[in-house]
């Protein structure tokens, strides 16, 4: 059930109704949205080798609903998924937003730098095709700030496994290389929790920069290991592991990563509160840099 904003705000305001996400995530989504008021601040959503399930995912937010993070916290300038404009006029957008200045960057996907970047193509200039590496490049370096969503942007993901036919990169290795300083915030999963991103996105708006780990993801939502705070912890204390999806114990030798998994998915849990991948199958570590490759390649060496 989706609320109203003067009944998210109510809600909001008493003193133990948490919505599915954390008292202090609540602090920080309320007062983003009192602050929006007074003027959202733009953003700019490029999509590189990716499979759009981050933004999926961040349609898919309850509390506060899709819309009110669209037009009460931020003001969307350019996303492929949900924006009305499309050709020169949606290329328009992001150079008009861009030439304004003071925007967010957010980014999904990896950044694809084999042939010239060419893999990935966004829209024309001068009859030209447009790459993401251009774009990247300069919309990176002149943006209040940079949030990856997605583990293709924040580690290079999917795309970046073993082979990586296509050079694709993360954004944090894509700034290294072309010495850009504009501050990064990982949002890592496949795909991030929709708290983790309106959240984050929360966060920003309202305070800045939050605590982040040493992979640049705020520890409001990576914090803390999945493993240790597991309901199927007590089961590999006393070395009972489940033989088979859907047996009892622990799913630690069915290939659970929960203990190399730092992500509050246990607490958070997924689809507004019902279930998460653990309680349904096993932890695929998806949040961590390593995924895919040292967690679960797409390809092995026999």
């Amino acid at each position: 059930m989706q609320l109203s904003r003067r009944q998210f705000l109510k809600l909001c305001g008493g003193s133990a109704i948490a919505l599915g996400v954390s008292d202090t995530l609540l602090a920080q989504v309320v007062f983003a949205l009192e602050k929006a008021v007074k003027g959202n601040p733009a953003v700019i959503w490029l999509q590189g080798s990716a499979c759009t399930g981050c933004a999926v995912s961040l349609l898919n937010t309850v509390h506060p609903s899709i819309k009110e993070v669209l037009l009460e916290i931020i003001s969307l300038k350019f996303q492929p998924n949900v924006m009305a404009a499309s050709g020169d006029q949606a290329i328009s957008a992001i150079e008009k937003t861009a030439k304004a200045g003071n925007y967010y960057l957010v980014i999904e996907g990896s950044i694809a730098t084999k042939e010239d970047g060419l893999y990935t193509i966004i829209g024309e200039r001068n009859g030209k095709g447009i790459t993401m590496v251009e774009w990247t490049r300069e919309l990176g370096k002149n943006a209040a700030g940079v949030l990856s969503f997605g583990t293709c942007a924040a580690f290079g993901g999917i795309p970046a496994a073993k082979p990586n036919p296509t050079g694709a990169v993360s954004v944090r290795d894509f700034f290294a290389k072309e010495k850009i300083k504009t501050p990064i915030i990982n949002v890592s999963g496949c795909p991030p929790h929709p708290d983790w991103m309106v959240g984050t996105l929360a966060h920003v708006l309202s305070y800045g920069l939050p605590k982040l780990d040493d992979d640049g993801r705020p520890l409001l939502f990576y914090g803390k290991n999945q493993h240790e705070n597991c309901p199927f912890r007590g089961y590999y204390e006393e070395k009972k592991f489940a033989k088979y999806f859907g047996a009892e114990g622990c799913r630690y030798e069915l290939g659970c990563k929960g203990p190399f998994t730092n992500a509050d998915c246990w607490y958070r849990r997924w689809n507004n509160g019902p279930n998460w991948c653990i309680q349904n199958a096993i932890c695929l570590g998806c949040v961590e840099s390593a995924f895919p490759d040292a967690l679960a390649p797409m390809y092995v060496n026999e």
